[in-house]
């Protein structure tokens, strides 16, 4: 019984030596949360669609070559949420977020906002980092039920620095 016990010690001192060895399982770097920067920022707007129930051909061409270029200032909050009437430009007012979704540099957002007499709803998906953002834009503007205008943008931003306090 002892030479069975002498024999089984080196196995077992082995075993036990093994899981000493074992380094605890190493855990994932978690990354640090990407936010856009509040300041002013260059947003550009180029008009990829426009289609009302009277659009003419030659409408929507002259449609197809705007391009707007606006110098605004951003606020964003706590959570990293850009404010909602920066993002939908002149093409809605009193905006508020019906939903949104801000990870890793991703944002999609529904925007739902006053314009007029009528009300929009504008869809954004896109990409940011602190400070450039690149967004896609469908804006379906409603009146009395119906839709009366939808238009879609290329949405580019550039932060340019700190608001000025004019």
């Amino acid at each position: 019984m002892r030479k069975t016990m002498m024999a089984a010690l080196p196995l077992a001192m082995t075993l036990s030596l093994a899981g000493c060895g074992n380094e605890a399982p190493k855990t994932e770097a978690v990354e640090a949360p990407i936010f856009m920067k509040s300041g002013e920022w260059t947003i550009t707007r180029k008009t990829t669609g426009y289609n009302t129930p009277t659009v003419t051909p030659a409408q929507y061409q002259a449609a197809l070559k705007q391009v707007d270029e606006e110098k605004l200032c951003i606020a964003v909050d706590a959570k990293g949420t850009p404010d909602a009437n920066a993002l939908a430009g002149d093409e809605g007012q009193d905006c508020t977020y019906k939903d949104k979704l801000l990870r890793k540099g991703r944002l999609i957002a529904t925007l739902s906002c006053k314009s007029g007499a009528a009300t929009s709803e504008i869809a954004l998906e896109g990409n940011y980092t602190a400070d450039t953002l690149t967004l896609g834009s469908t804006m379906t503007k409603t009146a009395g039920g119906s839709p009366v205008l939808r238009t879609t943008h290329d949405v580019t931003g550039k932060r340019t620095g700190e608001c000025s306090k004019a």
